[in-house]
């Protein structure tokens, strides 16, 4: 993607678009964030393990059967070189969805699944660290078994001890 080749889709001159994005990258990371964010609600399914399924699925689903996988992946490459590319990424893509699964580890620790002691940060790098891992390298497809795999380990590794297993 160029900003020329979008100046000239758009039927404007490169000037209109860099008046309102200084970058390719910040171009491409408003273009990714329309459709990826509307993917990725807030799952409320009753159980830590329901919920981390449903997110891990949803996330899967987007990067795997639209656009925003590859999308994905060349936005966290060109963030490598581009500092405030970097910065916006990590505010508006990570810290957002962060923010949105810690509501879920919260849930989780109210209905006393896992200990209030958890560690949040660890538990979503684990669980969407996997996930990013098979994207980014594709040694391995994303799929709905690796989905259940992965949220079946991380939630044996936190569980509260003596709490049921929930569905």
């Amino acid at each position: 993607m160029s900003i020329e080749e979008v100046a000239s889709r758009a039927g404007v001159g490169k000037a209109t678009i860099y008046r309102r994005w200084a970058s390719r990258g910040a171009l491409a990371l408003d273009a990714f964030l329309v459709e990826f964010r509307s993917q990725q609600p807030l799952p409320q399914t009753g159980s830590l393990r329901g919920d981390l399924l449903a997110a891990l699925r949803a996330w899967i689903r987007t990067v795997t059967r639209t656009s925003v996988g590859p999308t994905l992946a060349g936005l966290i490459a060109e963030a490598q070189r581009d500092p405030e590319l970097a910065a916006a990424w990590r505010e508006r893509v990570v810290e957002r969805l962060r923010s949105q699964h810690r509501i879920m580890l919260d849930r989780a620790v109210e209905r006393g699944e896992i200990p209030a002691d958890t560690d949040y940060e660890v538990v979503l790098d684990l669980l969407f660290g996997a996930a990013y891992h098979r994207l980014l390298q594709g040694h391995q497809p994303l799929t709905d078994k690796f989905a259940r795999q992965v949220v079946d380990l991380v939630v044996a590794a936190i569980e509260q001890p003596g709490q049921p297993r929930r569905s």
